[in-house]
């Protein structure tokens, strides 16, 4: 992987890990437009923490708040804190346990970028959903035990390339009654252990492989604008959804869906069709 390289899917991991437009399914896309192959596991441990350091660095008060809550004394005034930090754990199981029971079947999905095309459809439809079903005048609630639930499995869908995770956790929080913003918040939160639980399970491989010293400050540049990216991407969500604009996603989604489906499903054909023809 060179400099140029690690500097583009480290924008593209940074945007769409909080973007919902899928980061799993841009960077599959993005890899096979290129001719790349991933950038190796290091790369890919080195982004994770990047984009985990940046909603880190975004949601610092909240994430101190939390820390504070479950050291003794316990103080009753952080309750809510403690709530939440159960209500992320509940939130959390449904994508580890998934995640664990079906990781080959979801391997395979990654070697099809037509499929991971058309999955980039579904997302966009998601997107949709809160416009389509929401009722005029309300407003919603905050993150309850339903909603942890229903964003947990919204979270666990999101394993497929291609499914956005904060599109998908937005929206199922949306749907189960949470105000927009709360649900995002949430989302965000929801992130941490996900990106932290990848990133650490993918340290053992790293360590096995070790680290092409040469190509260092390519990863460090790919992590370094993954964080920064990253950032942009959760301020951009979290002003969308203030000004009602959360369903734009879905247009971007539906467009590059349609044009990475045709790409892959009929360019490859115009590219073997002269050669047989040759032959």
């Amino acid at each position: 992987m060179n400099l140029i390289e690690a500097l583009i899917l480290g924008l593209v991991q940074g945007l769409t890990e909080f973007l919902p437009v899928s980061s799993s399914g841009h960077l599959v896309l993005v890899q096979k437009l290129m001719g790349v192959d991933d950038g190796g596991i290091v790369f890919e441990v080195m982004v994770h923490f990047a984009t985990l350091l940046s909603v880190v660095i975004y949601f610092w008060k909240k994430l101190w708040r939390l820390f504070l809550a479950i050291l003794p004394p316990l103080k009753p005034e952080l309750a809510p804190e403690r709530q939440m930090i159960g209500l992320l754990a509940i939130g959390t199981l449904p994508a580890v346990v998934i995640g664990l029971s079906f990781k080959k079947a979801f391997e395979r999905v990654y070697e099809n970028p037509t499929v991971v095309s058309l999955l980039l459809l579904v997302t966009g439809t998601l997107l949709l959903l809160p416009k389509l079903f929401k009722k005029s005048g309300e407003s919603g609630s905050g993150v309850g035990l339903k909603s942890a639930i229903v964003m947990g499995f919204g979270q666990a869908f999101a394993i497929l390339p291609g499914v956005s995770r904060s599109g998908s956790t937005i929206v199922s929080g949306m749907l189960a009654g949470t105000r927009s913003s709360d649900a995002a918040e949430f989302s965000f939160l929801l992130a941490i252990p996900a990106i932290a639980g990848a990133a650490v399970l993918a340290v053992k491989d790293m360590i096995e492989e070790g680290i092409d010293h040469d190509l260092l400050v390519n990863y460090l540049a790919g992590g370094a604008v993954a964080f920064a990216s990253g950032l942009i991407a959760i301020y951009t969500v979290l002003v969308s959804i203030r000004r009602g604009r959360f369903e734009w996603f879905a247009y971007y989604c539906f467009a590059a869906g349609i044009l990475c489906f045709l790409w892959f499903k009929f360019g490859a054909l115009a590219e073997v069709a002269p050669a047989s023809v040759g032959q």
